[in-house]
């Protein structure tokens, strides 16, 4: 029984969920429609540079709106392009099945699942909580991440989970659910203490101030 809200048991299968939102081509490559939005934004420079450059050299104004749309869809349909294609690799959950005892695993990926494999082809499972600490007189709060790491028969997959919390339950759970599997779940803390910034040398205007000071008496 799934007792950690990253996992969800349903009737048929044992679900950790990664990253929610539905599975397939169509839906890869709808949701990469939005973030390809932000490629012509991020060659806007460049794209700004060619239309100055027209229009120094002469061209007119409705010829520099077309050229720019044209570049600008270009970037768009380069950038919806390559975000599907890295969101189809993508892991968004791991499949358990059956739900109570699994004896089978599958990855589910932005562009559909992959095969099942027996569960025992699962070796390990690595978290580590890494946690940042404020260093003394740091205003800011400590950040934590979790990282995931499914260690497979050749194949190594890791991925960030969306975990703020106290990592351990979802070990624990994953643990009983994995273990009479002979799966085993290692969790690993990391801390360390943010960088403090630079100091600037404030030297030169301190000295100018005790100078103005000092010929002033």
């Amino acid at each position: 029984m799934a007792t950690d809200p990253l996992l969800r048991q349903g009737p048929d299968s044992t679900d950790l969920v990664l990253r929610v939102g539905p599975a397939g081509p169509v839906w890869n490559v709808l949701a990469s429609a939005g973030p390809a939005l932000l490629t012509p934004l991020a060659l806007g420079v460049l794209t700004l540079l060619v239309a100055f450059g027209m229009a120094m050299a002469g061209a007119r104004a409705s010829t520099v709106f077309v050229v720019v749309g044209v570049i600008a869809g270009l970037e768009y349909l380069i950038g919806w392009l390559a975000h599907a294609s890295s969101r189809a690799r993508d892991i968004l959950r791991v499949e358990f099945a059956p739900a109570g005892v699994p004896a089978s695993l599958r990855l589910v990926r932005g562009a559909g699942p992959d095969d099942w494999l027996p569960v025992k082809t699962l070796r390990q499972v690595r978290l580590t909580y890494k946690v940042v600490e404020p260093y003394q007189g740091d205003y800011k709060p400590a950040v934590s991440t979790l990282e995931l790491e499914l260690v497979l028969l050749g194949v190594r997959e890791q991925l960030a989970l969306p975990l703020d919390s106290d990592p351990q339950p979802l070990a624990d759970a994953l643990k009983a659910l994995l273990g009479p599997a002979g799966v085993v779940v290692a969790l690993r803390t990391e801390r360390s203490t943010r960088d403090r910034p630079p100091q600037h040398n404030s030297g030169w205007t301190s000295g100018g101030s005790a100078s103005a000071g000092s010929g002033g008496g």
